[in-house]
């Protein structure tokens, strides 16, 4: 899902050089295709993965580097992105991400298998990092303060449009076509963007650049690939492995050593005095554990759905439009939360609100219709989200002085972005142990031979992927997949607590951490 604070960026951005009239439309339609390319990939990728794991025979090991190497590269690049643009012009950045997602997307769609698929997806990760706060400062660069307003209004519709879009879209071409052409349909889209800028968005640049944080961004990124390696990688190798330990010790060595050069460096890219604002610090605690849940929910979702509840990849690319219409049709009132009653409230409410919502979703057995299951689930957990965004942006932008507002926004956008990376790479840790525990005490009582049991335990890794030996009779093979489905619902329930248990968190840093009396900024 989109991240808090994009809009926010927008608007705490300084004006640079105001685009003529006639060129506002065309600089809208650049920036929210180019957007848009970024957020319909995510969540068409999710889609896709039940597809991609039985074409390339993966594990869900794979299928989590099909996500992390993406979200890795943003999430450590992302504010570096931002830093660039400004430096040797954003358009020009801009173009240099669209162009790279352009042929990382093609790579995509041609891999021969899930090794290459996971690079492809890692350089599509660096070229999203160029391209998402470019597409925010070029519409902040290229609108006066009196026409910002509705420049964002417009942005923030079309693209919660072809976000709602997009997985319905990908969910129909991978069921009629193939997963490749999740990855393809970038290509003629980032054509698109690249004409367009070129012919009508203007070059711009700030006036008093600062350098680039290349070894805070070196550090930032070396510790999260570490970490995320060695949490990923533990499912399949074993913690004992000196390939697992010797990653978390050099991701954890190697964050450490971030924290010491941002509070060194001349310009970093995260200026750590910004934390001693408690408000501050509430608000990305709180993002920090919010969007942690909703990213491991994201990721199992599609999963369940296709694989043990067996919609097809439209259906499942539908199950989410409550959610994402519920966001943005309720901003507005969100907004209005924040001024009747502050940001405190509906930040302690709106998680809350969500946790119930977790919590419903790990209802549901197997053969349930979605009416009565998982929209329900949507309904409430869009609800507590659009309650939370709101006036988590409110507090982001007022617990700072204005000029770092913009510093500000990008800090909490990145945040929610390493919250997602971490959830899918530490609670899936968990789902596959829950998985294994739960498929090794039903196959005990099936009382299958040893050779059966041996075959099934050794791609248990492969979660609700799992297939019946080749040679057992129908009936076995029936009473098999049942057990195999059951323990994926079991997994999926004991993620979902904890993912419930995260947002009462979020709550809770909420209650603690932010004032009451905010000043909207």
């Amino acid at each position: 899902m989109k991240t808090p604070c994009d809009e926010a960026a927008i608007q705490s951005r300084s004006v640079a050089t105001p685009c003529a009239r006639t060129a506002e439309p065309w600089v809208l339609a650049v920036t929210i295709l180019g957007s848009s390319m970024a957020f319909i990939d995510s969540t068409i990728v999710n889609v896709a993965l039940p597809a991609l794991q039985k074409s390339l025979g993966s594990t869900v090991v794979d299928m989590q580097w099909v996500v992390e190497g993406y979200a890795l590269f943003l999430s450590a690049l992302i504010l570096v992105g931002g830093s660039l643009g400004d430096l040797v012009g954003r358009r020009k950045m801009f173009l240099v991400g669209v162009a790279l997602f352009a042929i990382a997307s093609a790579c995509c769609g041609l891999a021969p298998s899930i090794h290459e698929l996971v690079i492809a997806r890692s350089i599509q990760g660096v070229g999203a990092a160029f391209l998402v706060p470019g597409s925010l400062s070029i519409i902040s660069a290229s609108f006066s303060e009196k026409e910002r307003g509705r420049a964002i209004g417009t942005w923030s519709g079309f693209t919660a449009i072809t976000t709602a879009i997009g997985p319905v879209l990908g969910g129909w071409l991978i069921e009629h076509a193939s997963w490749r052409w999740a990855f393809f349909i970038n290509v003629p889209i980032a054509l698109a963007v690249i004409v367009l800028a070129l012919w009508r968005v203007p070059e711009s640049k700030n006036p008093e650049p600062t350098s680039v944080d290349w070894t805070g961004a070196f550090l930032a990124t070396i510790g999260l690939a570490g970490v995320t390696y060695g949490l990923i990688e533990s499912s399949s190798l074993g913690w004992s492995q000196p390939l697992v330990w010797g990653g978390l010790a050099t991701g954890c060595a190697s964050l450490v050593a971030f924290l010491y050069v941002e509070s060194r460096v001349k310009s970093p890219i995260v200026p750590l005095d910004l934390f001693r604002s408690r408000n501050f610090s509430g608000a990305n605690l709180l993002t920090l554990f919010l969007y942690a849940a909703l990213g491991i929910f994201f990721f199992l979702f599609p999963l369940n759905l296709i694989q043990v509840q067996h919609y097809s990849a439209t259906a499942a690319g539908a199950a989410a439009l409550p959610f994402i219409l519920l966001m943005f049709l309720l901003s507005r009132w969100s907004g209005g939360l924040v001024a009747r009653y502050g940001p405190k409230l509906p930040l302690i409410v709106g998680p809350i609100i969500a946790a119930i919502g977790f919590l419903l979703s790990a209802a549901p057995t197997t053969g349930s219709t979605y009416w009565r299951t998982f929209f329900p689930a949507f309904l409430v957990l869009g609800l507590g989200m659009a309650v939370s965004v709101a006036p988590l942006t409110t507090i982001v932008m007022s617990a700072v002085d204005q000029n770092r507002a913009g510093t500000a926004s990008g800090i909490n956008n990145a945040v929610a972005r390493v919250a997602g990376l971490l959830s899918i790479a530490t609670l899936g840790i968990v789902m596959v142990s829950a998985f294994s525990s739960h498929l090794h005490k039903s196959l005990g009582s099936l009382g299958l031979p040893v050779e059966i049991t041996r075959e099934l335990r050794s791609s248990e890794i492969k979660l609700a992927g799992v297939t019946v030996p080749v040679g057992v009779d129908s009936s076995t093979a029936a009473e098999i997949t049942t057990e195999i489905d059951r323990s994926f619902v079991y997994g999926f329930r004991v993620v979902m607590l904890i993912c419930a248990a995260l947002s009462i968190v979020s709550a809770l840093f909420a209650f603690w951490l932010i004032a009451r009396d905010v000043k909207s900024p």
